[in-house]
């Protein structure tokens, strides 16, 4: 076993969470979550998007955390502790002029999200981030359907580009550890000089053991969640990654105090984990969007039905 003592936790919860509820935490829910990964030692918690409401459709029905605001910000987490702040961008919806320069932002890492055909105007978004002062990170989308040679192209504009980090992204929660192992071999032998991060979703109930696996292979930045809470599946919860890495300074208690006042009761009442619908897309190495629709819907549990949709060319397409 390798030591994982180059690893560093991104907390999640705010930001992939509120894909589940819409991004509907309070600010006592954020301030208090805060207060918690930091007393544990969590290195930064990425607190919600840095998109542009202006830029995005329905953006009115969406919580504050969905379109990060500097002076907001400074309101909810006045006085900031050893845990950074995280924030994500997509491309396409977030307007450059709404970026402070980090000197007066409460933010500290931005991270740019992008299917592999957008990396050129990723880089861009990043080169304008750097500049600002930032730390930066390009995420990748859905590897899992990218094509060899797209990923090679990718990889030539990102070693020359000054990105930080470049994470490798199972959006679907198809991956296992051989897909892992191979894909950080291969961000490895073709970014020498990047530092690498990972984020896993749990569809087959493998978030956490691959994202051990890329710590163990040197990958430094882990993505996680507390009570795994993240859209659909959800994500590597941040308590195994906090009890389990070797040779940190990661405290537990904190975490399990979080679980317990705050996820526990929210685990009421919106719905995040591991369940078959979830299961069934993340093993077609598919988006789970049509697993989310069926489990807002009436046939919520009706997984057989799902899955020959799914699996049957006739049924999805009838007779063209």
């Amino acid at each position: 076993m390798m030591k994982t003592n180059q690893c560093k936790i991104v907390d999640c919860t705010i930001r992939d969470g509120g894909l589940v509820n819409n991004w509907d935490f309070s600010v006592e829910f954020v301030q208090n979550l805060y207060a918690g990964l930091n007393e544990a030692g969590v290195d930064y918690m990425e607190i919600g998007y840095k998109n542009s409401p202006k830029l995005l459709k329905g953006a009115e029905g969406a919580g504050p955390w969905r379109f990060l605001n500097d002076d907001f910000l400074r309101k909810v987490i006045p006085q900031k502790g050893h845990t950074k702040l995280s924030a994500l961008v997509d491309i396409g919806r977030v307007d450059e002029n709404d970026i402070l320069p980090r000197s007066e932002s409460m933010l500290d890492l931005i991270r740019v999200a992008c299917y592999s055909k957008d990396v050129e105007k990723a880089l861009q978004l990043v080169q304008t981030f750097h500049d600002l002062g930032y730390e930066t990170t390009i995420n990748i989308m859905a590897l899992s359907n990218v094509m060899e040679n797209e990923l090679l192209e990718a990889f030539e504009m990102i070693r020359e580009s000054v990105v930080d980090v470049v994470y490798i992204v199972d959006s679907y929660g198809s991956l296992d550890h051989n897909d892992i192992n191979y894909l950080v071999e291969k961000f490895k032998t073709h970014l020498p000089n990047k530092r690498l991060g990972v984020h896993t979703h749990n569809n087959l109930q493998l978030a956490f053991s691959n994202t051990l696996i890329a710590a163990e292979k040197g990958v430094e930045l882990l993505d996680a969640s507390c009570y795994g809470m993240g859209r659909a599946a959800g994500n590597c919860p941040t308590e195994l990654l906090v009890t389990h890495l070797k040779n940190t300074r990661y405290t537990l208690r904190p975490v399990i105090d979080i679980i317990e006042r705050l996820m526990i009761p929210l685990r009421e009442k919106e719905e995040w984990g591991y369940i078959i619908p979830y299961m069934i897309t993340g093993t077609l190495d598919e988006h789970p969007r049509s697993a989310m629709a069926l489990r807002a819907s009436a046939d919520k549990d009706k997984a057989v039905d799902f899955y020959d949709k799914l699996t049957t060319p006739e049924v999805n397409f009838g007779d063209k």
